[in-house]
């Protein structure tokens, strides 16, 4: 890892996973165009390591090669985030920020947050004050720490200002200013790569007649979901009987990938109408959620997207952190009930099922805010009697 100096009062920009890709793209362009606002530096941790499921994620978004990687890559959550802390101090130490900007909730946010607290460096946390109430969650604790360490606290909807003011955090630190991944969204949208050209490439020659109806899609990633046998058999043999109603198309996340591998669990995948495949690209994603029946999830992120797109979500979760998405958008939280998601799938293919709206601010100028709110606030402090 080699850290050039720049002049000093940069804007280190920190991603790490790939929701937090797709969040920083927009901004990341919002803060070079901000006139007044120091130049923004992008730092990748590397705690998504894997070149399809990282790179690629670039490449689709137009994001820079990072100025800095880290190159953490896989471990424990105590040792990811030590790592993480370990490598970013000597970071702070080249640059000498005037902030530091972290987006979501993955182990490097919280990190980064914490080294930069710690040398006297204000840090600005984007998508601020979401709440799934319940702290078995890693990302749960991530958020609820970050957000009482940061200086200034961006928030997607106007539920999330609730949750820090009840939790102390003053009012002047907050802004209300609309969701980073709908920016994204909004942006490639026309770029979506069409399903049958994913599939093909994929290896399923019938992608033509399989996209010319009705299916769903499905991502499955979360430990609680996925790292016990006995649940994964049980989601999978749902998935089995969703097949039954409609084909399910399934980019498979490599974690899943393993533990299918690793539990004996490939014969439970036997169905001719569940076409898997391998990580795809975001382009490849949107293109598959935007033309879907459904989308079946453990993703937060792809809760607000298909709310924004408005497409059906059935969030396999007993929780969510994203609860506009359920009271104002396309998401239905089913868990892992069987019943209720075989249910609700039949409601939605003999009614189209839910269709919400799409929240405030929710209109691809959340990057253009921020940058706006982040400038001023930079410039107030430069002014502030020592």
């Amino acid at each position: 890892m080699t850290i050039a100096r720049d002049p000093l009062g940069a804007v280190l920009c920190v991603v790490g996973a790939r929701p937090n890709f797709m969040k920083m793209a927009p901004l990341f362009r919002a803060l070079q165009m901000q006139p007044g606002c120091p130049p923004p530096v992008l730092v990748h941790t590397g705690q998504h390591y894997d070149a399809e499921m990282s790179e690629r994620f670039f490449e689709d978004l137009g994001m820079p090669v990072p100025d800095i990687n880290l190159e953490v890559g896989s471990a424990s959550h105590a040792v990811q985030t030590a790592e993480v802390m370990k490598r970013f101090e000597p970071v702070i130490d080249a640059y000498h920020p005037a902030c530091v900007i972290v987006v979501g909730d993955v182990n490097s946010t919280l990190a980064c947050s914490l080294v930069s607290v710690k040398k006297s460096v204000p840090v600005a946390h984007v998508e601020a004050g979401l709440r799934s109430f319940d702290r078995t969650m890693p990302e749960e604790i991530n958020r609820v720490l970050t957000d009482q360490i940061s200086d200034l606290l961006f928030t997607t909807e106007k539920d999330a200002e609730r949750n820090l003011l009840h939790e102390g955090v003053p009012s002047e630190r907050i802004r209300f200013v609309g969701n980073l991944m709908i920016d994204s969204l909004l942006e490639h949208l026309d770029r979506a790569v069409p399903p049958e050209t994913t599939l093909r490439q994929g290896g399923h020659d019938q992608a033509s007649s399989l996209t010319q109806s009705p299916f769903a899609v499905v991502t499955l990633h979360r430990p609680s979901n996925v790292d016990d046998p006995g649940k994964l058999r049980h989601i999978l043999s749902i998935l089995t009987d969703v097949s039954e109603r409609l084909p399910v198309i399934w980019p498979v996340h490599p974690r899943t990938r393993a533990n299918i591998d690793k539990f004996g669990l490939a014969p439970v995948l036997q169905s001719s109408r569940i076409f898997t495949l391998p990580p795809q690209g975001y382009l490849e994603m949107l293109g598959l959620m935007k033309s879907a029946l459904c989308v079946l999830t453990d993703s937060g992120g792809i809760q607000e997207e298909t709310t924004a797109l408005g497409v059906p979500c059935l969030t396999l979760r007993e929780n969510t952190e994203r609860p506009i998405t359920v009271t104002q958008g396309t998401n239905t939280r089913v868990g892992t009930d069987r019943n209720l998601i075989l249910r609700t799938i039949d409601e939605l293919m003999a009614g189209g099922g839910k269709r919400g709206q799409v929240p405030e601010f929710w209109d691809g100028n959340a990057a253009k805010r921020i940058g706006a709110h982040l400038s001023q606030w930079l410039r107030d402090r430069t002014r502030l009697p020592v």
